[in-house]
């Protein structure tokens, strides 16, 4: 991995962590389904500037599935599901840490099936243990702020 890369992924995690946060405040004003038709609303604007300001990359030769587009729906579905549990007791350390737990274990399987033709990587010990740390780690966040 090179260090850009990673850092870029650090970054995207921050961002996700204060979309999480302004959506969650948004939310309590509006409700958690107008936060998300909101925010991806206004976000639907920013990518737009983003592609008429940005080279377009090579794609691959054939058609690209109608459904390979479908990303957006689990999107506004997390937009709302993470608004609702800032706004419970979980707060958003204790969301996003779930959220993080979530992430890693879905991304273990998915890697190791091959989902979404992306390619495989096996499942490894120290795979299990990495999101074994996790949860532990959302576990005491979760639990410590109790």
């Amino acid at each position: 991995m090179r260090l850009t890369t990673g850092l870029l992924a650090m970054a995207a995690g921050v961002l996700l962590t204060l979309m999480t946060l302004t959506n969650a405040v948004l939310a309590q004003h509006t409700g958690a389904v107008f936060a998300s038709w909101a925010a991806h609303g206004i976000g639907a604007v920013v990518a737009l500037l983003l592609l008429l300001v940005t080279p377009r990359t090579a794609t691959p030769e054939g058609r690209t599935p109608l459904w390979y587009y479908l990303g957006g729906i689990p999107g506004a579905l997390v937009v709302v599901l993470s608004a609702i549990a800032v706004n419970s007791e979980l707060a958003l350390s204790g969301t996003i840490a779930l959220m993080l737990t979530g992430q890693v274990i879905f991304g273990a399987v998915s890697d190791h099936l091959g989902l979404l033709d992306t390619p495989r990587r096996p499942i490894t010990g120290t795979d299990l243990a990495v999101a074994g740390c996790v949860l532990s780690g959302a576990v005491l966040i979760v639990l410590g702020g109790a």
